[in-house]
Formats: structure tokens, sequence, C-alpha cells
């Protein structure tokens, strides 16, 4: 059965949801909302997302059954407003700010805030992201989840159902929530007696209308009657005077239609919470919403005299239905509105009960209803005294309430109609100025659309006087022809009271005629000529008196021409003219007197000469600061003043553009001081901060001329690694990666600076640094020329210089290389060129000589002597005889030396230079290699000609050793037989490790970080012999020693 059941409640629920956020109807959502309420599961298994259970046991758990329903009644309100926000989410058209829910929301926080459980539901809509104010959505989160919030929304629905139905004793299965709330099985103290009593039919001609309810009880129901109520001195009588009945208790038996119009009187139910509030409440206690109109019995016995249909909001304006609990647009709450106007009709006076019921004293006749809080009041009371409401209408009721009779009701008794009341004045009065209100607000609508202001068309009303013309008409007609009277008449007063002040002697004063001194030659020069601007405005302000209008005008004339005197134009005749010119605007009067003033400016403003220089040592010094102000465009007077002092100081030679840029930057007079004072560190000169240059990847500042001075020094006479700080030498640059953004910028700095043939050297260089990096990069053998090379023949043909050469050997190209490897080619002119044969070794060092592992240009020089070796074209430094790098930043583990140094294998010449001739010719002849002892033919006998770089006074050339020669050594000095000898080692990859002394051993494996530990009972021959084979075979030669080719 509960497998069926819950069955039944998910097709019900899936068909529900899908009506909830598709396109269902409203009918199809309640059917199913309906039918997942009626099924007979628990709330534990009914609903799935809300904790149904929970919520009702926290907010339903009270001591009496009363107390229980009223704590429902606000679960079920608090569910209706939760359904709200769920209805919302699953519109197609949602709220504007749908996204977040406001905590300081009066409804939110006398409805959801207000029980468990509220905010649970709200997460589960997906408000799972908590604000200062509120509750939101997450902001990663674009749309809700329509279904999930249908699901949620649908249980919501279906629980606020049952609580409705389990409220109004109507749920089909209460016991679930008896079950888990005991407090609603508590029965009340008085159960509320229907409107019809069974009472026997034996007993309906001889019973009394009052009985006791033991008789009732005693006597079958076999028919029902309606009980009456009567007087209740009547009824005591009736039930006193059987004597059998002596000693019984009466109970009175009311009509519940009686008891619902008392406590409709005592109580109103809110129309959007349902909660039951007191008669002397204004606004609801739960949602604090304004008591419009009662539900019930209420409403039918004491009507509202009108019905509110909308509402304004009070935040946005926006006319709401009055139905709408939140606004429209900015979805606050509706709070208290002000009380609605008195309506015209007479209000209809609602029946009147009895005053035993009501509980008021006083004369029934003199009461009156608020049509606000809708409280009954007595006269002479005109203020309400629930909402302190003044009385609308001071009328009294015409229809009489009169008391039941005891028996039956007594019928109305007619009520002679009343002679209507006389018309009152002040009514008359008031009603005439509205109509007269009205009639000047259209008059003024319509001037507006012609461009007559209200002021004109009240004035021109006023003068018109006749009420058949329109005072637009009126004014376009006659108006014109009124300022020029005025304007008149202006002037004719103004000489009256020039001619009677001159008459008197001075007895009357300037002040009193509005006429200063000295006006009367302006005046018989012409007199003061008004326009018509300024007689229009005094005629308004004279409210249309022609000769107020003319006085006003020349008072106002004189104030202004007093206002342009004080602004340092004395010429009141031209102040009198500008002001005519533009219609008594001051503002208009002065731009026509400073043009004049402003003729030179613009003249000099627009000529083609050049801006005259700012003489500091003229007289005047706000001059000199205003062309400061305007030309160098300072922060502020104070800049202008402070750089004026610097300029005129006379041990400071400073320049007008050094001393405005630091005055720009600070107002610091110190500090600017010490910016225009900057010392060069390479000439010793002072210089402002503004001609000194720096680098990007240093402190140091020159001067531009030597910035200058260095930086073309060495784009044309040094390599591109030199060009560093003139000062720390900073920085270095030997690494790639900070060599590009070090160029980068100081390729900004250069452009400037040098000459355009300079920095096209500099690009140059700087163009060869990039492409040496290059595999198919190649230097010429015969002019150092370096360029790309694709092609995949051996003879390479130089775009500088024409000659030819070899793509992999280098050397100069010869029709006999042509077909031939370089290998057999070398053999070739070993054996048939006499000039190499007679070179000898020398000419062999010569063509093995050093080539840089960087940049692979090659010298023709020997590796002995220092094996220190600088590249002049890329400036790398390496060892000669195993192209090791030579570095200060060592990266091999455990390296203890700090200095400039390089780390060797064991067949490096490094180490090998130092062996005996005899000892290197064994190792060679161990492997089987052969080598020249022998002096070749033609060779200068006891001379060394191997050639090697020398330095002499400080600069390296390149030429012969010249040293004396050994016998058995090949015409060559015993240092560089001993380069030969290791070169054939090298070249044919001979470990010399065999031939290691057991010193030379121990101290390879310690150099190398090879384990030389001894066992206890080792004898030297297996010691030695194997730390020799464990060095040879965790430590390789040298991967960068020259090989055979």
């Amino acid at each position: 059965m509960a497998s069926t059941l819950s069955d039944q409640l998910e097709e019900v629920r899936c068909h529900a949801e899908a009506c909830l956020y598709s396109t269902g109807s409203v009918l199809e959502v309640r059917a199913g909302i309906s039918a997942m309420a009626n099924i007979p599961l628990p709330p534990s298994a009914k609903y799935r997302y809300i904790a149904a259970e929970t919520m009702i046991i926290e907010n339903g758990v009270n001591n009496n059954r009363k107390e229980t329903i009223g704590s429902l009644q606000r679960l079920s309100t608090a569910l209706n407003i939760l359904e709200k926000y769920g209805c919302n989410l699953t519109s197609s058209s949602r709220p504007k700010y749908w996204r977040a829910v406001k905590h300081n929301n009066p409804v939110f926080r006398a409805t959801v805030d207000a029980i468990q459980g509220g905010r649970a539901v709200l997460c589960l809509y997906g408000y799972s992201n908590q604000q200062p104010d509120g509750l939101s959505f997450p902001d990663e989160v674009v749309e809700p989840d329509i279904e999930k919030v249908a699901a949620v929304t649908l249980e919501v629905m279906s629980l606020r159902m049952e609580l409705d139905m389990l409220i109004k004793e109507a749920h089909p299965h209460p016991e679930f929530f008896e079950r888990i709330i005991p407090s609603l099985n508590q029965k009340d103290d008085f159960e509320p007696i229907s409107d019809a009593v069974a009472i026997p039919s034996s007993l309906r001609e001889s019973q009394p209308l009052y009985m006791s309810l033991a008789s009732l009880s005693q006597s079958p129901t076999s028919a029902f009657l309606p009980v009456r109520t009567a007087n209740a001195s009547t009824s005591t009588s009736i039930s006193t005077r059987h004597t059998e009945r002596a000693n019984h208790h009466r109970t009175v038996v009311t009509s519940s239609k009686m008891r619902k119009n008392h406590s409709s009187l005592l109580s109103w139910h809110c129309t959007h919470c349902t909660r039951v509030n007191s008669n002397q409440d204004i606004l609801c206690e739960t949602c604090e919403r304004p008591r419009l109109a009662s539900s019930g019995s209420a409403k039918d016995e004491f009507p509202q005299p009108f019905t509110i249909t909308e509402w304004q909001c009070k935040s946005c304006t926006v006319v709401n239905a009055g139905s709408s609990i939140l606004c429209e647009v900015c979805e606050r709450p509706r709070l208290a509105t002000k009380p609605p106007a008195t309506p015209t009709r007479p209000t209809p006076t609602p029946n009147r009960p009895a005053a035993p019921v009501l509980g008021m004293p006083g004369d029934p006749d003199s009461q009156w209803m608020c049509q606000f809080c809708t409280y009954i009041n007595y006269t002479p009371a005109s203020v309400c005294e629930m909402c302190d409401l003044p009385r609308p209408e001071p009328t009294k009721m015409r229809v009489k309430l009169h008391p039941p009779s005891q028996v039956k009701k007594v019928p109305v008794l007619s009520v002679k109609p009343k002679d209507p009341p006389m018309e009152d004045p002040d009514l008359r009065r008031q009603k005439l100025m509205r109509e007269e209100g009205l009639k000047l607000i259209q008059l003024i609508r319509d001037g507006e659309k012609k461009g007559v202001s209200p002021e004109e068309v009240y004035t021109g009303m006023r003068v018109s006087g006749d009420g058949n013309i329109l005072p637009c008409d009126w004014l376009k007609a006659e108006l014109p022809h009124l300022l020029d009277q005025i304007c008149a008449t202006a002037i004719s007063s103004r000489a009256a009271d020039l001619k009677a002040g001159q008459n008197q002697n001075g007895t009357g004063t300037a002040e009193d005629t509005g006429v200063e001194e000295g006006e009367g030659e302006q005046t018989r020069g012409g007199g003061v000529t008004l326009s018509r601007a300024e007689a229009k405005l005094a005629w308004l302000s004279a409210g249309g008196d022609t000769e107020r209008a003319a006085k006003q005008a020349l008072r106002d004339r004189h104030s202004k021409v007093k206002e342009l005197c004080s602004l340092g134009f004395t010429d009141e005749v031209r102040c009198q003219e500008v002001l005519r010119q533009s219609e008594g605007e001051v503002r208009g009067a002065l731009s026509l007197l400073q043009r004049p003033l402003m003729e030179p400016f613009h003249q000099r403003m627009w000529s083609d000469q050049p801006e005259p220089p700012i003489d500091i040592n003229h007289p005047d010094k706000q001059r000199v600061c205003r062309r400061l102000l305007a030309v160098y465009d300072l922060p502020s007077w104070g800049r202008c003043e402070l750089a004026l002092s610097l300029l005129q100081e006379r041990t400071a030679p400073y320049s007008l553009d050094d001393v405005v840029q630091a005055v720009r930057e600070s107002h610091d007079r110190d500090f600017i001081r010490r910016v225009l004072a900057k010392e060069c560190p390479i000439c010793l000169s002072e210089f402002p901060h503004s001609k000194m240059q720096s680098l990007t990847s240093c402190q140091c500042s020159v001067c531009c001329g030597c910035f200058q001075q260095h930086f073309t020094i060495a784009v044309r006479d040094k390599h591109i690694r030199d060009m560093v700080c003139p000062v720390c030498w900073e920085p270095d640059i030997n690494d790639p990666e900070h060599l590009n953004s070090y160029f980068s910028t100081l390729d900004i700095q250069l452009r400037e600076c040098l000459e355009a043939e300079v920095y096209d050297l500099f690009h140059k260089k700087l163009t060869e640094q990039a492409l040496i990096k290059d595999p198919k990069f190649l230097w010429c053998s015969h002019c150092s020329y370096g360029f790309i090379y694709d092609g995949d023949q051996l003879k390479v043909t130089c775009f500088q210089c024409r000659n030819s050469f070899c793509a992999q050997c280098k050397k100069p190209w010869e029709s006999q290389h042509g077909g031939l490897s370089c290998e057999r080619y070398q053999s070739w002119k070993r054996e048939n060129d006499p000039e190499y044969q007679r070179q000898g070794l020398a000419g062999y060092l010569r063509d093995n000589g050093i080539t840089c592992p960087n940049c692979r240009f090659q010298y023709a020089l020997s590796k002995g002597g220092c094996m220190h070796f600088s590249c002049s074209q890329c400036r790398y430094q390496f060892c000669s005889g195993c192209n090791n790098p030579f570095h200060t930043t060592c990266a091999v583990i455990h390296c203890s030396v700090t200095g400039l140094h390089a780390h060797h294998p064991r067949d490096c010449l490094f180490y090998l230079r130092d062996w005996e001739p005899g000892r290197l010719q064994a190792l060679l002849q161990n492997k089987g290699v052969e080598f020249n002892t022998d002096t070749p033919p033609g060779t200068q006998a006891g001379l060394c000609g191997v050639i090697e770089q020398k330095d002499e006074s400080g600069q390296q050339t390149d030429s012969a050793c010249g040293a004396q020669t050994q016998p058995g050594h090949a015409g060559l000095c015993e240092k560089h037989y001993r380069e030969y000898l290791v070169s054939l080692i090298n070249s044919h990859s001979i470990d010399p490790a065999p031939l290691f002394n057991a010193n030379e051993l121990v101290l390879a494996c310690r150099r190398y970080q090879v384990d030389d530990a001894r066992g206890e009972l080792e004898d030297d021959v297996t010691y030695y012999t194997r730390i020799l084979e464990k060095l040879i075979d965790e430590v390789p030669l040298g991967d960068k020693v020259p090989r055979k080719k």
C-alpha cells in the first residue's frame, strides 16, 4: 500500500512540477497541489526537499490548541511569501531584482524571517550567498535551476494547503499532524454553537426559546429549529417560572451571527496575512500593513465607503494594483498610505446594531464611522479616537437604528426627509476660487504652448480687464505699445526730476529721485533710453501699473550702471549705451565694455608674429606671473611666484624652461634647487635634472654631452657589449635574457642623442649580434664580414669582398678543393703545396687555431700561453683548449672558487701542457698515432714560426713566436710542440688517465668528485686500478674539446 501511495505521489509531483515551470495552466497546478495534499502520507515521507516535519514542530508546538493554531497560521503566511519567491523565479518574466532578497524588507522580516526554516527554503531556491543586507545568488550563477526551484515551490504550496486545511479542520488525515503536535488534540473550553440547534418536535410548541443544554441532550434530535434571541430579563423570567426548573442553571444560546458581529467590531482580519488584530490597531501586527478593507461578515454589515483599487509606491512613485504587495518596479513593500480623499457622494450609513451588543454609551443617532480605520465614533468628537484623523463630513447618519423588540422585530418608523441645507458662503467662495484657478491654469498652459510665460499671462489678464479677450491675443496686440509708453514715461519722468532738483538748488537729494549728480549733461545729450526688455521686466514686477513700471525701470537701470561703475568702467554714458544694446543684461553689457580692452590681445593672439619672450626683470611682477600661468600652464599662482623668485636669483643661472619644469613637479624650494644643480660624475659640471641622462639598469646620471660622447665612442670603436653605463659599468650583458631587454630600452635613448650615422652603425652591430646565434651564419675568412648562407655547396662567395672560401673548413677556396672533402683537401695540400710544406707544423697549428664556440669566428693563432681567450667579435670568454666558458658565477655544485675561472676536462691543454713531450709521445704511441719529430725542409732553423697573439704596450698584436727550437721537436719550440702533441691526442679522443701517477689519479678523482675511499684490506695496485676504472666510467672526456673532423 505504501509503495502504491509513493508511486501515486511521484506521479502527481512530476505532473505538477512540469505544469509549474512550463506553460501549464493555473488550474492544473492547483489540482496537482490539492492531490498531493490529500495523499495519506506523513510529512516526512511526502516532502523530499523541505524539512516539513521539522518546520511544523519548531513553529507549531505550543501549550494549547489556540496558540498552536496561531503559530500554524503564521507559518502558513510565511509559506505564502516563500511561494511567491519561488513563482517569481520560475516565471518567464522574472522581476528586475530577482537575484537578491533583502533583510530590511518588512514583509520578509515579519514573515519568512520570523519562522524557523524560512531561510533554508530560500537556500534551496538558490539564495546561498550571504550578503550584509540579505541573501543572493552566487556571482557565477547566471540563471536559477528552474526544475529544482519548481520542485521546492510545489512542496511549499502543498504544505501551505495542508496547514490551511488543518486550521479550518478540513484536513482528511489530521492524525499525521496530531502525532507530531500533541496540542492539536486538546479542545477549547467553549465550542461555537451553530445557527441551528436541534430541538425535539414535542418541545417546539411548549418549550421556550432558552433551555438547558442538558434537556436538549436528553431529547431526540428529530428536527431543527432556528433559535431567536430575546431580551435577557424576559428569558430569565421564562426560564425560572416553571417549578421543575427552580434549581436549573440556564445557558443562553445566542446566534452565531450576533457573536460574529460583536467579534467583528472588536477585531479585524488583515487581508494580506489573515492576522486577527484588535479594533484599536491601525496597522497589522504581523506584516505592518494598514487596515483597508475588513473580511467576513463585518464587510457585509459595515461596507466601506469606497474601495482602494491602486496605490502609489513612495520610493519610485509608480502606481500599482491594489491587490499587489510589492512594487512592480522597485519591489519595495507597500507601507502605510495616506488617507484617501473624502468622496463627493454621501457616505452610506451602515445598519446600526443594538447598543447592548456594541457596548457603547450615548445616542446611537450621533454615531459616525472613520473612513480610514472604520472605528465608530460619537459626536461631538470631530477627530477619530483611534487614528486621530478628522471627521470628513459633519453630517449625521440619515438612517436611525432602533433596538429590536423582545419578541419580534419592530418595523422602522418612517423618517421625514429634512430640507436641504442652505449653501455655505465659504463653500461658494471656495467653489468660485476653484473655477477661477482652473481657468487660469488653462490659460497658462495655452500661453506656454505659444511661448508666453505664466507671469505675462496673469499680468495681461489683470490689465486687459475684458474676459472675452484672451491674454495671449492681448499681449500680442497691445503689449508693444504699452512698453513703448513705459519707456517714454521713464524718459519724461527722469527729465522732470532733474529739472525739479536744479530749481530747488539741491534741496532734493539724488537718492530721492533716483538720479546722481553729473547726469544732467547725459540727459540733455539724449536722455536714458530703455529697452523693451527692461520695460517688460519692470511692468511684470509692478503688476501691470505703467507709472510704477517706469519708476522701477529707472531704479533698475540706475543700479546696473552703479554695478558697472564699480567694476572699473567710469564712463556712464557708455554704460547706458551698452545696457540699451544688451537689453538690460549686465553680463552682455560687460562683454561689450570689455571687447575694446581685449582687442590688442586678440590681435597678438591671431597674428603671425612669434610670442614675445617673457621678461623676468619686468617691474610688473603680476604681469610676469600671469604670462607664466598662461604660457606654461602652472598649477597655481603660488607656483608662478616661486618660479619667478628662482629665476631672479643672481647666484643660480637657471633657464626658464628648467625652472618651470622643476616647479611643476614640486613646491619645495630646497628640493627644486637640488634638482636644478645635479653634478655630472664624468665632467663634474652642474646641470638641471632635465639635462641629465640615466640608464634603466642603474641609478647613475650623467649629463647629455657625456652620455652622447660615451655611446658614440662605444658604437664606433668598441664591441656592442661595451655599451654599458660609463660610471658603474652596469649591467653585465653576458646573459642573453638581460641582453634583449636592455638593448630594447637603450635603443629609445640612443635614437634621440646619437647622430644618424652612429645610430645606423649601432643598429648594424645589434643585428649582427642577433644573427651570430643562427647556425647558418658564416664569417668571411678574407674580410671578417658575417652573413647568412642557406646553400648546400662548400664554395661560398662573400657579399662584401666577393672572395670565396669553404663553408666547412673556412679555408680560402682553391680549385683543387672542388669535389674533395676538407680532410682529403688538407692531405693533398700537405703533400703537394711547397709553401705549406715549408711552414711545417706551424702551418698545421695555424690551420687548427682557435675557433670561438659562441660565434664560430676562427683565429689563426696558437693555443699556448694564457688559456683565457676573449673573442673580439662577440666578447665571449672561453678556454682555448677545451672551449669551456670563463665566468664569475659558477653553476657547478660544491665549487668554492669566487673569481673568474673555468672548469677544464682532464684531456684539456690546460692540464696536458705540463707533461713532458716524451710522456705525450708515449700516450700517442700506445694508441698507434703517428707524430712528427723532424724539422721540415725550408724552415728557418733555430726559431719557432708559429703565429700567436702578444700584448705589446697595451695592444694585442699577432706575430711569430720566435722562441728557440729543440731537436726532435719538428722545428717548434717546446711549448708549441706540446700543443701539437695535445692537438693530436684531442683529435683522436685519447684518454690521458691511464698514464696518471698515483698523486695525479687521486687529485683528479677529488677534482671531479669521484669517491676515492680506500678499502681496509685493499693494496695499492688494486686501489689505484679500481679508482682509475671508476674515473674513466663516471667522468667522460670534454664534450667541447676540438676533435678530428
